[in-house]
């Protein structure tokens, strides 16, 4: 086992090893592929080698497939279940035969109904942090969180955590019952979070960010320096980041980051998993293969001084426009 140092997510007991596993990818989701094809032995030998490095924090939800993420994950860690932290995501409405129906839904019964279905898909009879994926502007957040509340207390999930949401809905829900985390996407590349102040509203009030997509979805490890670089199915071809004049802007920023990177002989996306850590906050770099797993977890154990800091946040300071992380539609159901 590595020695990777562990942290306290929020104030309510919960403890992770510093960098967690994003398993999004191990499965088809959302029509197709995600970042290139899955194997599933593959994907389960990831996990499990996560785990023997010290990696036991796995993140998933129930949209990834649907249901398939969640059910791979169950195979992987049968027999195993104590020795891994799961959390999982609901939100995203799914019916009764197992489609997307494009709603959010964070009704008090939808809660009850996700839940029950993520436990039976994980084969677990607990959850350790089950998270809210996106806000559900019809159904008021203190509904939302007032059904987890009553999960905590059934023991079905241990921790609270919402996703994407704005400082207001996270007053309002820490105050119906405690949040443990906050999930959304933090990198280099992307740091509209802190830009808002939900940064420092989650610091005030003792919660967690967990950061997706802490390598900018793969693009800062500078291996993509061309749009025909991307599969042809691959969904990062449809977000206004990688397309276009921004496309090769964001290129040259990640070519300054590789040149730091190599004059510390790691690569360019340990590089942007150890800032993320520097921060202060825990990445979730998705991968679905072992060497990436082993190099990112790496990553956990890279120092970085507050000079190194300075030098990459000039790279791409504050405020850089790096272009819009979803489509237009799908960027109204973010920081809400």
């Amino acid at each position: 086992m590595s020695n990777i140092k562990e942290v306290n997510l929020g104030s309510q007991g919960l403890t992770v090893p510093t960098i967690g596993l994003g398993c999004m990818g191990m499965t088809t989701g959302f029509g197709g592929d995600i970042y290139g094809k899955a194997d599933e032995q593959e994907a389960i030998a990831t996990i499990h080698r996560s785990l023997e490095l010290g990696g036991s924090f796995l993140d998933t939800a129930d949209i990834y497939g649907p249901f398939l993420n969640e059910r791979l994950i169950a195979k992987a860690i049968k027999g195993n279940r104590e020795k891994y932290i799961i959390a999982t995501k609901f939100g995203f409405e799914i019916d009764d035969n197992g489609q997307a129906t494009g709603a959010f839904n964070g009704s008090k019964n939808y809660v009850k109904k996700a839940v029950e279905r993520s436990l039976k898909n994980l084969g677990t009879d607990y959850i350790d942090l089950y998270y809210l994926h996106r806000l559900d502007t019809n159904t008021p957040i203190e509904e939302t969180v007032e059904a987890m509340g009553e999960l905590v207390k059934e023991g079905k999930i241990k921790y609270i955590g919402l996703s994407e949401v704005g400082s207001e809905t996270i007053r309002k829900a820490h105050q119906v019952h405690p949040l443990t985390a906050v999930q959304s996407e933090y990198s280099l590349f992307e740091r509209e979070i802190e830009e808002l102040g939900i940064l420092d509203t989650l610091k005030e009030l003792g919660i967690s960010l967990i950061a997706y997509s802490p390598v900018g979805r793969g693009f800062l490890n500078g291996e993509i320096q061309k749009p025909e670089d991307f599969n042809e199915n691959d969904f990062r071809k449809f977000i206004p980041k990688y397309q276009g004049e921004q496309f090769y802007k964001n290129v040259e920023l990640v070519n300054e980051i590789k040149k730091v990177a190599v004059e510390k002989n790691i690569t360019s996306a340990q590089l942007a998993i150890a800032w993320v850590i520097a921060k202060g906050h825990t990445p979730i770099p998705g991968t679905k293969r072992v060497k990436y797993v082993q190099e990112n977890i790496a990553a956990a154990g890279i120092s970085l001084t507050q000079e190194d800091l300075s030098r990459l946040e000039r790279i791409i300071p504050l405020g850089t426009e790096t272009g819009a992380r979803y489509d237009a539609q799908s960027m109204k159901g973010v920081n809400v």
